[in-house]
């Protein structure tokens, strides 16, 4: 009974992970599936168009190149986003700046379901880099602004509700791009416009929300707004305890302005903060998941799988991860088991174990880095620091991402079936730092994590640092 009437209490706080993650996380789900199942009309449409223009066909290896950017400029115009991540938040706030993103999703629409009209494969690139950008800058305030409007008790979890987004718009992705919804040559352009929905939806879903409490009470000094927002989300009348946790936080601020991604390079009180951000963030991309997203199809013909198959094998595997996010919990070790899977690629005896080994992979990512990544810039910096928390590791991500998409189809082209095995160094290297350098998160205050890492960051000093001085020091 107790946990039912929890649940109710929280059930604005559920509606409201559930309208950013729409328009957050999913969108980037979504923009990386659907493109395995646009690939063969849009590289089409770039031969005609070309064929148009100089009264000659693409050359194989322009085709090439021209695809791997297609894919990878959403990359680039993601990081353009997470870059703006630590300003946009800071200065208009989280709600209006999720507010102006989806504007630049539906243009990005528009620009999808007029690019055939216009015979512009070069609005497909645009339009692609305005995605980009939309999820950038989407992914990161989603989760900055959901783990700001969290209890404590709840913040891992509604963090973690990020990774299912991401899952599910995979899943909804590979779902309209088969050929009898989306998936056909006549549909595509729609295919690749379908985002603009969740963009909409978002917009008018979050007029009705409140902005970030934390964000009100301790960057704008606005206490009674704070509270406002604390007690519609919450619904308890009872705030004390996290009260008295923002003012800690505040007080530890003093004053300060949010520090830059420089600050977070150079000051030695976020040291160990961010290389905990930063490796699990970078294995996300280095664990070779999203390659087998982006090249799904070349992978599967690799693996000698029939053509008519591998549309339904890929929601199969989006449906597998989708699942194993959401019985995941809270633990990095699950990079290990990933390491020794993707070592089993030695052994390509026949094309069905590879197509099992591929789905294993995708069950440890579900259960442990795609997880854990999500929730790492809200637990480990403070309101001051994590803004630019999320630049570094949006950044981190999307560079990743935009190697991975450029680069990828030429080390398949290379080395085959052994093509997974340069991730391999780096997932083991991942399990190590985060099973013995990354203290436990879970159920502890943020001013609580901070004392935790200041035991490591200040490791070889004899006086104890007050949390303040975490904040403060360089």
């Amino acid at each position: 009974m107790s946990l039912s009437v929890s649940q109710l209490q929280y059930r604005r706080l559920y509606l409201l992970s559930l309208v950013l993650g729409i328009g957050g996380s999913f969108q980037y789900g979504i923009q990386v599936s659907m493109m395995a199942s646009a690939a063969e009309h849009v590289q089409s449409f770039v031969n005609d168009t070309w064929m148009e223009r100089y009264a000659a066909p693409v050359d194989a290896s322009t085709s090439m190149l021209i695809w791997s950017f297609v894919v990878s400029v959403f990359s680039l115009g993601a990081w353009a986003g997470a870059v703006h991540s630590g300003s946009l938040p800071v200065t208009y706030g989280r709600k209006k700046a999720l507010l102006f993103n989806n504007v630049v999703a539906v243009v990005a629409a528009l620009l999808m379901v007029f690019c055939r009209m216009a015979r512009s494969f070069e609005m497909i690139l645009l339009a692609r880099f305005l995605y980009g950008y939309n999820v950038g800058l989407g992914l990161s305030v989603h989760l900055m602004y959901l783990g700001e409007c969290a209890p404590k008790k709840r913040r891992g979890f509604l963090t973690l509700t990020g990774s299912i987004f991401i899952a599910a718009g995979k899943v909804t992705g590979q779902i309209i791009g088969l050929r009898e919804l989306l998936g056909s040559d006549s549909a595509w352009p729609y295919l690749l416009a379908s985002s603009g929905v969740p963009a909409v939806v978002q917009f008018v879903s979050l007029l009705f929300f409140p902005e970030s409490p934390r964000y009100l009470y301790i960057d704008k000094g606005d206490t009674e707004a704070s509270k406002t927002a604390l007690h519609w989300l919450w619904q308890e009348d009872d705030l004390k305890q996290e009260e008295d946790d923002m003012r800690s936080e505040r007080e530890s601020v003093q004053g300060e302005k949010a520090k830059t991604v420089l600050d977070v390079l150079r000051s030695r009180c976020v040291r160990w903060q961010l290389l905990a951000l930063a490796i699990p963030c970078a294995g996300v991309q280095f664990c070779g998941n999203n390659a087998l997203y982006f090249y799904a199809f070349d992978i599967f013909r690799e693996a000698g799988v029939a053509e008519d198959k591998m549309h339904y094998l890929s929601i199969g595997i989006g449906a597998t991860e989708f699942v194993t996010i959401s019985l995941c919990v809270s633990t990095a070790r699950s990079y290990t088991g990933y390491s020794f899977e993707m070592t089993t690629d030695l052994y390509p005896w026949i094309p069905y174990v590879n197509i099992s080994l591929i789905f294993t992979v995708i069950c440890i990512y579900g259960l442990g880095p795609s997880g854990v990544s999500m929730a790492l810039p809200a637990d480990l910096f403070l309101q001051a620091w994590r803004p630019s928390a999320y630049v570094c590791s949006g950044t981190i991500n999307w560079v990743g991402m935009f190697l991975i998409g450029m680069l990828f189809p030429y080390i398949v082209g290379a080395i085959g079936q052994f093509c997974f095995l340069i991730f391999v160094a780096y997932c083991i290297f991942s399990s190590a730092f985060m099973l013995y350098f990354v203290p436990e998160t879970k159920g502890k205050s943020m001013i609580e994590i901070a004392e935790a890492f200041n035991k490591l960051n200040y490791k070889h000093k004899h006086t104890e640092k007050e949390p303040n001085m975490l904040q403060t020091q360089f």
